[in-house]
């Protein structure tokens, strides 16, 4: 088939979007008009249209054309036609949509999948209840955890009784891995027709990815990770960080303009970006991989907390000072609400918080205690921003600037996954704040938590355990948070996606869960 994966509605703002293809062969693609040649990366072959010149607040109707052929939508389908629906001018009316940790269908044993229950709920009513975005937290696929379709596939190409055995090993495995993601058919017609937005997290690459300085120096000793990590940046990069970027970026992105003009593969381009990419070098990275979006009066300023990570050097921080400085800037400017998207969530349970910041600590003693304390990090995976405590604060200082200024947003809220629960907590600054701050965490799309850990998460928002931990920290050294925060809603379990809706300086939030049935709501909430 001409068409291997996609459309993909990437980037849209008022006049401009994007869309992403991968074809079988090289080949011209073509969208309401506009046409791009595609570019090949080991033989594989992608296009990136760029449509501008659209009206503000229109809708329409899109195929996707391959040499001339009509490829999308496909014969017969089932669902509405895909659609591209641009921005009206200064809005504040949006619909955002987000979860994280996603894995396929595997024998269903992890139960419905929220993000496909969304997409039929879409499908059969009306396109006004549709969303204007999508924002995939991380863990989009699983390069660590497959599936046994995968390992089957795996074992035709090498011999997986070798490490990493099962995981992925490079770039073409990484490929498999995106068509098994985004290929489900519903799945195919959301992702072409809701604007979607993505930020990697640790298993896109593998579990506790960039936990640490001694994680770090162990996983690049293994003689197959220089290859394994090559892949995932590649991947990454042509699958999901190019539709984050609008057509003025894309215009100014040196290495996607290389490649869609290079005529040949581009391998050897891609492999040299991914390996610039994971350079750590003077407390900077090579790469930044944050990135602002703006609908209307609505910011979204998604944060890498993975990839950007300063380990080394005896600094530890989520991002470098370069990536952070850029962050606050783009946080400063006037809206009406400002969304903060992060995979790692920023307030996590007291309980958690406190003991993985007092492991921080610990990890930094000499000897023995040391060492037990990174062993205890690596295996409880204390790795979130309270485990940097340094860019926790400074995260915490920037909400609490922009939420005190002149026209603060009136909602500033952190947008998170990766727990494997759901839930909404509120923060309380000593000086308190003219903007409502939340953290809201939505995970898993579709994924488990073991029982026994479910009833242990719960316990680790009460009250009284945090005061201990609190003191324990204390004792430890750890400097005193500088704000408080409360579970107002959770936590939820089970397979959920999370919403956030605001008209003018008015916000809410829901949390729905899937069922057999679709979709039914377990928490609603006003946020401003």
């Amino acid at each position: 088939m001409s068409l291997h994966l996609g459309p993909l509605l990437r980037h849209v703002d008022e006049t401009s979007a994007t869309v992403w293809v991968e074809t079988g062969t090289a080949s011209e693609v073509e969208v309401l008009g506009t046409t791009a040649r595609t570019f090949e990366i080991h033989g594989h072959h992608y296009a990136l249209l760029v449509l501008t010149g659209l009206e503000p607040g229109t809708r329409t109707e899109y195929e996707v054309r391959v040499d001339g052929e009509k490829v999308w939508p496909e014969a017969g389908s089932a669902f509405p036609p895909s659609v591209i629906r641009t921005l009206p001018e200064n809005e504040s009316r949006l619909r955002l949509v987000f979860g994280s940790c996603r894995k396929p269908h595997d024998g269903d044993v992890y139960g419905p999948d929220a993000l496909a229950a969304y997409a039929r709920r879409m499908a059969d009513g009306p396109e006004t209840e549709w969303p204007q975005a999508l924002l995939m937290l991380g863990d989009q696929v699983y390069a660590d955890e497959t599936t046994d379709e995968t390992q089957e596939w795996l074992k035709q190409r090498r011999d997986t009784s070798k490490p990493p055995g099962t995981e992925v090993t490079d770039f073409e495995e990484y490929t498999h891995l995106y068509l098994e993601a985004w290929g489900e058919p519903s799945i195919r017609w959301l992702l072409s027709t809701v604007p979607t937005s993505m930020i990697f997290d640790d298993h896109d690459v593998r579990d506790d990815w960039n936990t640490s300085y001694t994680w770090q120096r162990w996983i690049r000793a293994q003689p197959w990770w220089q290859e394994r990590l090559r892949g995932a940046i590649m991947s990454y990069w042509v699958y999901q960080h190019l539709g984050n970027l609008g057509p003025a970026e894309l215009a100014e992105d040196e290495t996607f303009q290389k490649a869609v003009t290079s005529g040949g593969d581009n391998a050897d381009l891609l492999v040299a970006f991914a390996d610039e990419a994971d350079n750590e070098r003077d407390g900077t990275k090579g790469a930044r991989w944050s990135y602002r979006r703006d609908f209307g009066k609505v910011r979204l300023l998604v944060i890498d907390s993975r990839a950007g990570r300063i380990l080394a050097g005896g600094i530890r921080s989520m991002v470098d000072d370069d990536e952070f400085d850029w962050i606050e800037d783009n946080a400063a400017e006037a809206c009406d609400h400002l969304l903060i998207g992060s995979s790692l969530p920023w307030l996590l349970p007291p309980v958690i918080s406190h003991l993985q910041s007092l492991n921080e600590r610990a990890c930094e003693r000499p000897g023995k205690r040391g060492r037990l304390a990174e062993k205890i990090r690596q295996a409880g995976d204390l790795e979130h921003w309270a485990a940097f405590r340094a860019s926790f604060d400074r995260l915490a200082a920037m909400i609490a600037r922009e939420g005190r200024r002149e026209d603060p947003p009136a909602t500033i809220a952190v947008l998170s996954g990766d727990v494997h629960h759901a839930y909404i907590a509120e923060a309380r600054y000593p000086e308190p704040v003219t903007s409502a701050v939340y953290q809201l965490t939505c995970s898993p799309v579709h994924n488990a938590m073991p029982r026994p850990l479910r009833s242990a998460f719960a316990r680790t928002w009460s009250p009284r355990l945090a005061s201990l931990a609190r003191r324990w920290a204390a004792r430890g050294g750890v400097e005193p948070l500088p704000l408080d925060w409360r579970k107002t809603s959770g936590p939820h379990f089970g397979n959920v996606i999370a919403t956030v809706e605001t008209t003018g300086r008015s916000a809410v939030t829901t949390i729905e869960q899937a069922t057999d049935d679709g979709l039914i709501e377990v928490a609603r909430q006003r946020l401003a």
